[in-house]
């Protein structure tokens, strides 16, 4: 049974891509709702002292998202990007591009959710513009701070299969 403190798998192939991986106790269409409806976003996206203050969704493709993220000491992140596949409980992929970002073009995100006997393997991939800003990001916290999100998001989960055993 996965938990909070299951590990996220992170790997860098090639110069440009980095690829993270954890599994979820849930069926594939909560754990994708969890990653495109507002009400369930707020509740787990971001790490440790991080909190969604601004979430909007236009899940379609071509539709925007945008998210901005309140810290510790009132500090702020603001990101953005556009859906250009959108195909529920399977795959999700958009462009990622943040406000203050310090390295250039926008990153591709492709979320892939696979399902078996209830559990979801959720791998995303993050294919950046270059090299550098690959290795920019790779410098940063970005796996803990994930870790973390994705701790919040099994709680999530596992409030949700614990109180209805259905979509929060």
């Amino acid at each position: 049974m996965s938990g909070p403190d299951d590990p996220l798998v992170v790997h860098a192939p090639g110069d440009r891509e980095i690829v993270l991986s954890r599994m979820f106790d849930g069926p594939a269409p909560l754990v994708f709702a969890a990653f495109t409806r507002p009400e369930l976003l707020v509740r787990w996206y971001g790490a440790r002292g991080w909190r969604l203050v601004e979430c909007e969704v236009d899940l379609r493709v071509g539709g925007r998202w945008r998210f901005v993220s309140a810290g510790p000491g009132g500090e702020r992140m603001g990101q953005s990007g556009v859906y250009q596949q959108v195909e529920p409980a399977r795959r999700l992929i958009c462009t990622e591009l943040f406000d203050d970002q310090s390295y250039p073009g926008e990153t591709l995100v492709a979320h892939e959710f696979t399902e078996l006997v209830g559990r979801t393997t959720v791998t995303t991939t993050l294919r950046y513009a270059t090299a550098e800003g690959r290795d920019t990001v790779l410098r940063y916290p970005m796996a803990r701070g994930v870790g973390e999100s994705f701790a919040r998001l099994a709680d999530l989960l596992h409030q949700t299969s614990t109180t209805r055993g259905e979509a929060p």
